[in-house]
C-alpha cells in the first residue's frame, strides 16, 4: 500500500532514495491529509462541501452534443452548462465556444492583457510533494536571497518597466517565515504598483499583515481537488492537509486581500473533474464575497529537477483551450492567466480567445534576474529552478508581440487614493 505513494525509484537520487526509505517507515508521514495541524486556522465555511458535491457527481460521459449546443445557445451559462462545456462532447464545438468566449472576453476586458512576472524569493521547502522541484527530498541548490538581494532584484525587473510582480517561496515556514515575506512586500510596494503572493497557506491574522504590508493579491494552487489522489502527491508537510489549502483564498479575503486566483495542477488528476472544482471554487465564493477580484489561472505539468519523465497527463492543447474557453463563457468576469509554461504561440492566441493575463520575463530561480534581464553575468550563487518554462520572451519582447497582435498591453489599472 505505502509503495503507491512514491514516484519510481529510477527518478531519485541515492540522497532521496535514502530520505524515502525513512519517511516510508516514519508514523508521521501517515497523518490523516484530512485533519488540521496544530496551529492551522479553520474556519466555517459551506464552499468547500458545495465544490465537492459537484465534482463528485460529475459523470462527463453522460452530456451529448445536444447539451453542448444547448449551453452555447443559452445567454447566461449555468453550472450545468458548464459541466457539458468541459465533457468530451464539446471537443467538436471547440471553434464555436472559442467565438463565444471571445466576444465574452471582448465584452469585459475589451482588448487589453496584463502583464506581471514571478520573483521566486526562496526555495527552501518543507514538504514532499512528488511532482514538484522544490519539494524537500529533492537535492538541488537551495537559497534564500536576503533584503538587500531582494530589492536588488526589484530593482532590475521595475528598471525593465513592470508595474506588477508576483512573489513566491518554497513552502517553509522556517526559512520564510511571515516576517521575511512581509518585510519583502514593503520593499516591492517601493517599486511595484501591484504585489501579489504565492506563498503556503496562513491564517487569516497572518493574511491581513501581508495585506498591511503591501500584498494585493494571493495566489494559491489546490493541485488536484481529488483528495485521494492528492494524499497519494503530497506525501509529508504541512502541505498534506487538503482542506487547510481548500480555504486558504477565503481566509485571505477575510484577513483584506483584494483579490485572489485559484488553479489545479492539470495532469495530476481528472483534469475535466478539477477544472470543473477549480471554477465552482471561484463560483461559490465570488456570490459569498462579491467585493473581491477573482482570477483563474491553467497550468499543466512540466517537467522538474530530477525528474525528466513528467508529462501533462492526457492535456493536449486542444482539452487546455476546451478548458479556457469553459471557464470565459461560466466566468465572464473573472481573470484568466497562461502562465510561460505554455508556448508563445498557445500564448499568443489564446489572449484573443479567453486569457486576460500573462507572465514575461519569467524566471522559476532564485537570484538570476541580473543575467537574465541585462545579460550581465555575476558570481552570485543562484538557487535552482521550480519547473521548466516553455515561454522565454522578456517583457519587452512580450510587450511587443502583444501589440502586435492587436491587443493593448496593460501593466496595471488600479490606482490608491
Amino acid at each position: 500500500m505505502e509503495n503507491q505513494f512514491f514516484v519510481d525509484s529510477e527518478y531519485l537520487s541515492p540522497a532521496a532514495l535514502e530520505k524515502k526509505h525513512r519517511l516510508e517507515t516514519d508514523p508521521t508521514s501517515r497523518k490523516n491529509h484530512m485533519e488540521y495541524l496544530p496551529g492551522m486556522e479553520i474556519i466555517e465555511s459551506d464552499v468547500c462541501r458545495q465544490v465537492m458535491s459537484q465534482m463528485e457527481n460529475y459523470d462527463y460521459s453522460a452530456y451529448t452534443a445536444r447539451d453542448v449546443r444547448a449551453a452555447l445557445e443559452h445567454d447566461t451559462c449555468t453550472v450545468e452548462d458548464f459541466k457539458a462545456l468541459l465533457s468530451p462532447a464539446a471537443e467538436p464545438f471547440l471553434e464555436e465556444m472559442a467565438q463565444k468566449a471571445r466576444m465574452e472576453t471582448s465584452k469585459h476586458f475589451g482588448n487589453t492583457v496584463y502583464l506581471f512576472t514571478p520573483l521566486y524569493i526562496a526555495n527552501y521547502c518543507e514538504n514532499y510533494c512528488v511532482y514538484c522541484g522544490f519539494n524537500c527530498y529533492n537535492h538541488i541548490n537551495r537559497m534564500k536571497l536576503n533584503m538587500k538581494q531582494i530589492e536588488h532584484e526589484m530593482k532590475v525587473i521595475a528598471d525593465s518597466g513592470m508595474e506588477e510582480i508576483l512573489i513566491l517561496t518554497g513552502e517553509s515556514r522556517a526559512q520564510s517565515d511571515v516576517e521575511y515575506i512581509g518585510e519583502a512586500c514593503k520593499l516591492a510596494r517601493k517599486y511595484f504598483r501591484m504585489v501579489g503572493l504565492e506563498i503556503y497557506p496562513v491564517n487569516t491574522d497572518e493574511y491581513r499583515y501581508l495585506h498591511e504590508c503591501g500584498a494585493d493579491y494571493v495566489t494559491v494552487f489546490q493541485e488536484t481537488y481529488d483528495t485521494e489522489k492528492y494524499e497519494t502527491l503530497h506525501l509529508f508537510g504541512h502541505k498534506r492537509v487538503w482542506p487547510y489549502r481548500f480555504d486558504a483564498q477565503e481566509r485571505a479575503l477575510r484577513g483584506g486581500m483584494r483579490g485572489v486566483a485559484f488553479s489545479a495542477l492539470l495532469g495530476l488528476s481528472d483534469f475535466r473533474k478539477d477544472a470543473l472544482a477549480s471554477a465552482l471554487h471561484v463560483y461559490y465564493l465570488q456570490r459569498k464575497y462579491p467585493h473581491a477580484e477573482m482570477s483563474l489561472s491553467c497550468p499543466r505539468l512540466r517537467p522538474i529537477i530530477n525528474n525528466d519523465k513528467i508529462n501533462p497527463l492526457d492535456v493536449g492543447e486542444k482539452q487546455l483551450c476546451q478548458i479556457l474557453c469553459a471557464y470565459r463563457i461560466f466566468l465572464p468576469f473573472v481573470g484568466i492567466t497562461v502562465s510561460s509554461r505554455e508556448s508563445a504561440a498557445f500564448r499568443n492566441g489564446i489572449v484573443k480567445i479567453a486569457a486576460t493575463k500573462v507572465s514575461a520575463g519569467v524566471s522559476t530561480g532564485i537570484g538570476d534576474h541580473e543575467s537574465k534581464y541585462t545579460g550581465k553575468e555575476d558570481d552570485a550563487v543562484k538557487g535552482d529552478e521550480q519547473f521548466e518554462i516553455d515561454d522565454n520572451r522578456s517583457f519587452d519582447a512580450m510587450y511587443k508581440d502583444m501589440s502586435g497582435e492587436g491587443l493593448q498591453p496593460v501593466l496595471n489599472d488600479y490606482v490608491y487614493v
